[in-house]
């Protein structure tokens, strides 16, 4: 059983990425090729939103947008500590200082009241507060209405993370449109992923997406050789992008899918162990389906009881980024991240794909249950 099963997919449309690729070879632009122009205008359309640009990867389009909103060497810009390092790895590599807020056992996303409390103690330190860097986190959107309340408050800017939740919805608007920029991921085991790594940003303002798509080439202005600023060699393959063209184009199918999937899990699990909530006028795209057992103990007896069945599962994240060794030393909420290291202690994520069927999941959950009892 495979935890993410992107040959089901292929398998569906491999005739026609076999032609999307063949077109490609035919006319032999392969950096930044007319599929490229054609994936941003369908990523644009379909998101809702003025600008959509492609490039090289997911941490590549958090790096693009913090070097489009510039802040400074004392900017404080507040960063979930239950996440991958990409999220905080670009505040600090803009020389900016990322401040770690506590998540929701709910929804495994940023803690609106943690959030407050740590802008309070950023600024008691001297930092000036900047920006939000909300996580929509294995796929569900964030608590936008309060993150905004915030920013609006505070004059700070929100780059939306949605490198796990492109294509979820928060009360009508589709994640990729949240944000003053947005970014995803199209790492192949994302919900929309290509064949290699790949990623983009998407945003309203033109200006800043000016400033972006001259800083994914190196900084270019009208051409290569003419340089208006310090950038980044971050474009997407013409490949990629072509194959990306027949992903979109079933994924909304595939997104309706994913809710089945995960009503069969919730269905089956309800009561055995903490199952993910989705808040009313939302809509998760279910990345990961990510439960949540009573202690660390539990999770590893259901572990182990997949695991003797030939079932996959994963651990995300092991260690919040506020325990790692490159950021210990960052700024944090005053009362800590206790949510944030219990999850991590406890929370186990099931396969989950659009074509994985009920056989299949009963076999899961029958583990799962074996293992939640014992």
């Amino acid at each position: 059983m495979q935890f993410i099963d992107l040959h089901a997919q292929q398998a569906r449309i491999r005739a026609r990425i076999d032609a999307r690729i063949a077109a490609v070879l035919d006319h032999g632009d392969y950096i930044m090729g007319p599929e490229l122009r054609e994936l941003e205008r369908a990523l644009a359309a379909f998101s809702g939103v003025g600008h959509a640009l492609g490039c090289a990867n997911g941490t590549d389009a958090l790096q693009l947008a913090m070097m489009a909103l510039g802040p400074g060497a004392r900017d404080a810009v507040f960063c979930p500590g239950f996440t991958f390092a990409a999220t905080a790895e670009a505040v600090a590599l803009c020389g900016a200082v990322p401040v770690f807020v506590d998540v929701r056992e709910d929804s495994f996303n940023i803690d609106p009241d943690s959030l407050e409390r740590a802008i309070e103690a950023a600024r008691a330190q001297g930092l000036v507060p900047r920006g939000i860097i909300p996580v929509d986190l294995f796929g569900l959107p964030a608590d936008y209405d309060r993150l905004e309340a915030i920013a609006a408050r505070e004059a700070l800017w929100i780059l939306a993370d949605s490198a796990q939740g492109y294509g979820a919805s928060y009360k009508g608007r589709r994640c990729g449109s949240i944000g003053t920029i947005a970014t995803t991921s199209f790492f192949p085991a994302k919900p929309l992923g290509c064949y290699g790594d790949g990623g983009a940003v998407f945003t309203d303002d033109d200006d800043l997406a000016a400033a972006m798509a001259s800083l994914r080439v190196h900084g270019k202005g009208t051409d290569k050789y003419d340089n208006l600023r310090i950038g980044l060699n971050s474009r997407l393959d013409t490949l990629q992008a072509a194959i990306l063209l027949e992903k979109l184009a079933i994924y909304e199918e595939e997104i309706d899918r994913r809710q089945v999937v995960a009503r069969r899990y919730a269905d089956a699990l309800e009561g055995a162990v903490a199952i993910p909530r989705v808040p009313e006028g939302c809509v998760s795209v279910w990345a990961q389906y990510t439960l949540t057992a009573r202690d660390n103990a539990q999770r590893e007896r259901i572990r182990t009881a997949l695991q003797a069945a030939g079932i996959p599962s994963a651990i995300y994240y092991p260690r919040p980024l506020h325990l790692q060794t490159a950021y210990a030393d960052f700024p944090r909420d005053p009362r800590g991240l206790e949510t944030a290291e219990r999850l991590a202690d406890r929370a186990l994520s099931l396969p989950m794909h659009p074509y994985l069927d009920a056989a299949d999941q009963e076999k899961i959950v029958s583990a799962v249950l074996q293992g939640a009892r014992e």
